[in-house]
């Protein structure tokens, strides 16, 4: 300890000790931290109070998996339908592409002329990389393709490197360095996805194994990225946690301990617990620059954290879109519904139908006099949807007229007022159909037709833009 250099940190402001260097640590059998993940209970958050600092880094950026990840758990995309979605991509994250990369399989003909496609468009963001398998064949396929970047699957939990892999964690560790050293060699930049990393000794393997990547960045003078996988989502962002749960405690190791600097490391989260989101941000905060994701969460079992919810943690975090253009959110889930036929459940944040749509009466009546009382942000602005009121049994006139001023889109003096007859007359089919037994919210047809017979019923004229008497 005593021998230990005192050096003066230029971004914390604070004398801090030369950090110390972490062997390797070679065991005979794989400790799983049985402690901490005993598989017949829920797996335990424990703690052992020692904070990190913030360090969030001075550019921060989105990284996309939907062709890769995000094809574990669907049916896969056509080629169009990766181009379309591609270019879409291209369009959110704006002139400064803010989403950097997005990551395909080269496995089949069908996605490499997917790559292909996409490369053809020549946009700088996102840059088009592949994944593989740590394995000479997957490199081949790589080489062959001619990409600049490739992901590269390197397994790190004991799980993984004694059950899955039978190898010791020296053997494993040098099986890998090999298919880094040849992407090195013809001038490819690894990204090594350090798999499972949540269950992983960190300061007995990762550590030394992200030292080890360091030394051959500065031997070849190519970077290499880290991408830290929580794979099975067990990652938790609580101060004072313990590795290798903790969040910030990973990010600040690798940086901290094997000297990986931010713009090299990215998070990739799972959902399984419900912590993708919170835990990706939390990434952010404490070091890496780049946070991986896919559109609408998709991805394997619970699914990646939700690309357009990272879109708005940004804007949340730096206090600007930096020229992502949010809109091409809605117009991405409408191409998934329509095109692709994936279903989006309706209660998803800035997606879902039910998104910005309130059904209780006093909601509604808020929101007629002033949307901002119940609407999160100008959803119009950003998302090109404007709030909405369903109409069912808690619905009062304020709802009905809201929904018809919102349906058809009417502005000032066209807007239909709660105390027009018609809405009177459509408050009282609505109260009928309650009464009679029904319990669910009535459809967008089902109105349309309501609003027809009480304008026959009056003897008023509607086409979608104000009313008026017949004369």
């Amino acid at each position: 300890m005593e021998n230990r250099k005192v050096m003066f940190n230029n971004k914390t402001n604070l004398l801090q000790l030369e950090e110390p260097i972490y062997p390797l640590v070679e065991n005979e059998t794989a400790n799983v931290y049985r402690n901490l993940f005993p598989y017949t209970e829920v797996p335990r958050i424990a703690f052992n109070d020692r904070i990190v600092p913030h360090c969030m880094p001075e550019e921060i950026w989105i990284t996309d998996t939907t062709f890769r990840d995000g094809q574990q758990s669907r049916a896969p995309y056509s080629t169009e339908q990766i181009v379309t979605i591609f270019d879409y991509l291209h369009r959110l994250g704006g002139p400064k592409g803010k989403i950097r990369q997005s990551e395909f399989f080269s496995y089949s003909k069908k996605d490499r002329d997917a790559v292909y496609k996409c490369l053809e468009r020549g946009y700088e963001f996102p840059e088009v990389t592949s994944w593989i398998r740590a394995s000479k064949k997957d490199f081949q396929l790589v080489k062959d393709i001619g990409l600049k970047e490739t992901g590269i699957l390197v397994s790190c939990s004991d799980y993984h490197i004694f059950y899955k892999m039978k190898m010791t964690r020296r053997e494993v560790m040098d099986h890998y360095l090999s298919i880094i050293r040849d992407c090195l060699d013809i001038g490819v930049r690894p990204r090594c996805h350090l798999e499972d990393i949540t269950r992983a000794d960190i300061f007995g393997y990762v550590i030394p194994f992200c030292a080890e990547l360091r030394r051959l960045m500065d031997e070849y003078n190519i970077p290499i990225k880290v991408r830290v996988c929580d794979t099975m989502g067990y990652g938790v962002s609580f101060p004072g946690a313990v590795p290798p749960r903790s969040v910030q405690g990973i990010i600040y190791g690798i940086m901290t301990y094997a000297g990986i600097p931010s713009e090299l490391i990215e998070w990739h989260g799972h959902n399984d617990f419900y912590k993708a989101v919170s835990n990706s941000t939390t990434a952010w905060l404490y070091g890496a620059c780049g946070v991986n994701c896919s559109l609408f969460g998709i991805g394997e079992r619970t699914g990646n954290t939700p690309l357009e919810a990272m879109i708005f943690e940004y804007a949340q975090l730096r206090g600007t879109l930096d020229g992502m253009d949010t809109t091409v959110i809605t117009e991405l889930a409408e191409y998934y519904e329509k095109e692709i036929g994936y279903q989006i459940p309706p209660r998803t944040p800035f997606v879902g139908k039910n998104f910005n749509v309130t059904r209780a009466g006093i909601h509604a009546d808020g929101l007629l006099k002033n949307e901002e009382i119940y609407n999160i942000f100008d959803t119009e602005k950003f998302l090109n949807r404007p709030v909405l009121v369903a109409i069912s049994n808690t619905s009062g006139l304020a709802g009905i007229a809201h929904w018809i001023n919102t349906y058809f889109k009417l502005k000032g003096d066209d807007q239909i007022q709660k105390s027009h007859p018609m809405i009177a007359d459509i408050k009282g089919w609505v109260d009928r159909e309650y009464e009679n037994g029904r319990i669910t919210v009535l459809t967008d047809d089902e109105i349309l037709n309501a609003i027809d017979i009480a304008c026959n019923r009056l003897g008023i004229e509607f086409h979608g833009y104000g009313v008026k008497n017949h004369e």
